[in-house]
């Protein structure tokens, strides 16, 4: 069989036989995972056939059986099972959408992300911004987060259009070369012009199976540094500027230092958060405000900024009026 028949990629109908297919993995995917490649792959089958293929032997590796973290390699051909989209009713169509670009070019996308959107499929998501992108550029060979926001955080959110630029941005975050801000407002009046929060943080899960995060000392270590931004009677609006990156860790961080972020529904108060519901804010007030990092490939220094959305701008005027 000739290569230029194995890369043909035989489109996947629920109505169709599905039949086996050889691909050649190409330059963009080198390194990634065989799991997360099969399902850039065969969009819409849900994960979770995708893994048990993998477990079953179906799913082979130049010719060999491999495991769910093996990662793929330039020139490997890959064996892809008969995958069956799920019936009818099962699943919903991923929708296209693109979002507002702060930055592009051919390695790098970097979008505002409205508060209200997952960045990815999963715990009870159909689909997220990374879904939806992919729908929307059919075209495009590779798109990967680079980082992950809280489905009620806005701001900017980076894309990866690139293997070697993902590689090299996912370097920057664990060299700490890069600086990411968020404003948030917080409950209670900030005492320290600038504070370094320095509580490391375990995950846990409730009764009812959601995640949380809270302060632990044999966790993982994070830091976050406060600046006070702004005094409202009350409120204090904030910049914290994450030096690590756990799940949750502002959000924590302010909570744990008694200022829970106005709108959060996990580590924020309940009154609060209806009362500002009553006023038609019903979002958290957490936003991704600025991203300063090198160039993946290029090593330019780039400083991205995404401003307040027009909810927040909003709620932080009628508080200055009061």
């Amino acid at each position: 069989m000739s290569l230029s028949a194995m890369r043909k990629e035989t489109p996947i109908f629920p109505d169709s036989a599905p039949a086996v297919r050889l691909v050649e993995v190409g330059p963009e995917h080198d390194g990634q995972r065989i799991d997360n490649f099969l399902v850039r792959l065969c969009k819409g089958v849900p994960k979770s056939h995708i893994y048990k293929a993998i477990r079953g032997g179906e799913v082979r590796v130049n010719k060999g059986r491999i495991q769910a973290d093996y990662r793929v390699a330039a020139g490997d051909v890959v064996r892809v099972p008969p995958l069956r989209l799920p019936a009818p009713g099962q699943a919903r169509p991923v929708p296209g959408a693109e979002f507002p670009v702060v930055y592009e070019d051919e390695a790098l996308l970097v979008i505002d992300k409205p508060a209200g959107v997952a960045v990815h499929g999963g715990s009870g998501v159909s689909f997220g911004v990374i879904e939806q992108l992919r729908a929307a550029r059919p075209q495009a060979r590779y798109l990967e987060l680079v980082h992950r926001l809280d489905r009620e955080t806005s701001g900017l959110l980076m894309v990866a259009k690139k293997r070697n630029a993902l590689l090299g941005l996912h370097a920057m975050l664990r060299e700490g070369k890069g600086d990411k801000h968020y404003l948030a407002l917080v409950e209670g009046d900030w005492v320290n012009d600038r504070q370094h929060i320095r509580l490391a943080l375990t995950k846990w899960t409730t009764q009812s199976g959601e995640r949380r995060v809270r302060p632990d000392p044999a966790g993982q270590t994070a830091h976050t540094i406060v600046t006070l931004k702004q005094r409202l009677g009350g409120y204090s609006l904030v910049d914290a500027e994450l030096r690590t990156g756990r799940t949750h860790q502002i959000r924590v961080h302010l909570a744990a230092s008694g200022f829970p972020i106005v709108g959060d529904d996990k580590y924020g108060t309940d009154e609060t958060r209806a009362r500002f519901a009553r006023q038609g804010f019903n979002r958290m007030f957490l936003h991704a405000h600025q991203l300063t990092f090198p160039h993946p490939l290029t090593g330019e220094s780039l400083r991205l900024t995404a401003e307040l959305p027009a909810a927040c701008r909003k709620l932080v005027q009628q508080l200055e009026s009061l």
